[in-house]
């Protein structure tokens, strides 16, 4: 983050590409810095991030609004797990 973001407030995700993913019950989720979508399926989601992956398991999973930054799922999201990449 460089000081101009810091003077000006603007959030690391902005300035970076530091995924944030924001869940919001267990029927929407936000993510935010995405890379790509490796495999869609109703049932299944993975996504590529700048940090690793992640994967969103539920039912009738459907992206409903896509940037090229910016995901929003929707469906009945039963669990969500992240593979961090590792550092060589």
């Amino acid at each position: 983050m460089s000081k101009f973001d810091k003077i000006f407030g603007i959030p690391e995700e902005i300035s970076t590409d530091i995924p944030k993913v924001t869940i919001v019950g267990f029927d929407k989720m936000l993510i935010e810095n995405y890379k790509c979508i490796l495999e869609y399926q109703d049932f299944f989601i993975r996504i590529k991030m700048a940090t690793g992956l992640i994967n969103i398991n539920g039912f009738n999973l459907l992206m409903n609004e896509m940037t090229k930054d910016d995901l929003i799922i929707t469906g009945i999201i039963e669990s969500v797990d992240f593979e961090k990449n590792e550092l060589k």
